[in-house]
């Protein structure tokens, strides 16, 4: 195996998982399939709708077909990579299985997997602390052992990561399993927190596996699909999805969009063009035979997922995942806490975004949930921290951003100019939304490409006082017409002209 990253943006990471049966483009979400029974060929999600790895499950097919199943590829007839399940979530919803680790890992090898999952013990969305505990160290030691019964040196294995919401317990977990021989790794027990809508907590649990484990593996967050919630998942840093829920919302006839699922006797269009939506109408699908109509509805949600992954591709090649994440975020109240939640990672998102490598594009700035975006922060932290004030230029003088950008090409800039002598005038810009720009740096990236609405609510006058602070100037002129910031150590006024006043009087 080998995980190949091409492109990142804020941890998402675009890149290609080669399996012994081709490559996969990541982000990918695969989607669920019955091994027994399905309404739609697996052959079409490669053919007709783009998926290049599907996964089924193992305990499934043991039951069904016993020890001498036939190879699962020969079984569904998808030919590309496909990815098998163990049974841990029937082992989470019915207590318990009629397997035990070693014969579903050597199960797994003999129907042709080419990514298998160990039998682990889910920690679920429920569990009290002592049962949490449990399940991890079960988790640990059935891997353990199960690795020791490898044979097939081209089959892969995932390493799932247990401990639910606590968090103490999934660091644990990442960083014993992330030490063991497996190529990738899920994070187990989303489902029920998903479920309850508690995206928050997904965010926590996401980042925390991320934090400990080796960033050359590709995180698979088990049981997500639905596409409003995929480009978060991206965005912290997960690989891999998989999901039913296109065919669970077709039975209850719910069709999925990026902006949340309706019962389709609530719709009165399709918001869709998916070839299912732009020949059909929502009359037709509710005139059909109710297995006609599931079909149908699965493969629009198999379409608006397709899509959604393939949005969120590109727009992490173009730099652009925090504004589709911050769109995105605004379908459901709870999936808004989540982004809300990112303000706790910033540290986490700026380091994993790259400061290099990039198409500068231009950012966009909405409201002060904008602020907390890599490039905002990573300039407002670096001009305290690593800049230095040319040390000719003794006077600041800090000027409101104007509304043409660059800056230094405003008229504001030009007047300060021409009414300031030549010398020791070192000349700043303060405003929404990077704070202190200097007059110098005002044409590099990010502070001259961006679309910002007014009224964020940042606090310029912190960040002013800091780049004071730090640069030691002689003396300092903050220009503000409505003399509403107020500096220890600077004198305020109302326009640059009141400037050359006060040095007429210092000179008379």
């Amino acid at each position: 195996m080998s995980f190949e990253i091409s492109e990142r943006d804020l941890s998402g990471r675009a890149g290609v998982l080669r399996t012994r049966r081709g490559e996969v483009k990541t982000p990918c979400l695969m989607p669920v399939i019955n091994p027994v029974k399905n309404s739609i060929p697996p052959r079409e999600l490669k053919d007709l709708f783009g998926y290049d790895m599907i996964i089924t499950n193992s305990y499934l097919i043991l039951k069904h077909f016993g020890s001498d199943a036939p190879d699962v590829h020969e079984l569904t007839g998808y030919e590309g990579t496909i990815m098998t399940d163990s049974g841990a979530y029937q082992l989470l919803i019915y207590g318990g299985v009629e397997t035990d680790p070693i014969e579903i890992v050597k199960f797994q090898e003999r129907i042709g997997s080419d990514i298998g999952v160990i039998l682990d013990t889910p920690t679920g969305g429920f569990a009290s602390r002592p049962e949490a505990e449990k399940t991890v160290e079960e988790t640990i030691k059935r891997a353990r052992s199960s690795l020791e019964f490898r044979d097939d040196p081209t089959m892969l294995w995932a390493g799932p990561i247990q401990g639910g919401r606590y968090l103490d317990l999934v660091r644990k977990c990442a960083r014993i399993m992330g030490s063991m021989d497996f190529q990738t790794h899920p994070l187990g027990s989303p489902v029920q927190i998903m479920e309850g809508y508690d995206y928050p907590t997904l965010v926590d649990m996401i980042v925390t596996v991320k934090r400990n484990l080796p960033p050359d593996r590709p995180l698979h967050l088990f049981g997500a699909g639905h596409p409003m919630m995929l480009a978060m998942g991206v965005a912290l840093g997960c690989d891999l999805f998989d999901s039913a829920a296109y065919a669970l919302f077709a039975k209850d006839d719910r069709y999925m969009t990026v902006r949340g699922t309706f019962r389709l006797d609530r719709l009165s269009e399709l918001p869709c063009n998916c070839p299912i939506c732009s020949r059909l109408s929502q009359k037709d699908l509710l005139d059909m035979p109710k297995k006609n109509r599931e079909e149908a509805l699965a493969r629009h949600n198999l379409y608006v997922t397709s899509s959604e992954m393939r949005a969120i591709r590109q727009a992490l090649r173009e730099g652009s995942l925090w504004e589709l994440v911050e769109t995105r975020s605004r379908s459901h109240p709870k999936l808004y806490e989540a982004f809300k939640r990112l303000g706790k990672y910033t540290n986490y998102l700026e380091e994993n975004d790259p400061v290099i490598g990039k198409e500068p594009r231009g950012i966009f700035i909405y409201d002060r949930r904008s602020l907390i975006r890599p490039e905002v922060i990573r300039h407002r932290k670096r001009i305290i921290e690593n800049y230095s004030r040319p040390v000719c230029k003794e006077i600041g003088v800090f000027l409101q951003n104007p509304p043409e950008k660059p800056y230094i090409r405003s008229k504001e800039y030009q007047d300060a100019l021409k009414i300031l002598p030549e010398g020791e005038f070192h000349i700043c810009f303060y405003g929404e939304p990077f704070g202190v720009v200097p007059s110098e740096l005002s044409e590099t990236f990010p502070l001259s490409q961006y679309e910002c609405s007014q009224g964020t609510g940042m606090d310029v006058s912190r960040d002013l006082r800091k780049f004071i602070r730090a640069n030691s100037y002689r003396k300092v002129f903050i220009i503000d017409p409505g003399s509403s910031i107020m500096i220890e150590g600077a004198m305020t006024l109302r326009s640059i002209e009141d400037v050359r006043g006060h040095l007429d009087e210092d000179n008379p």
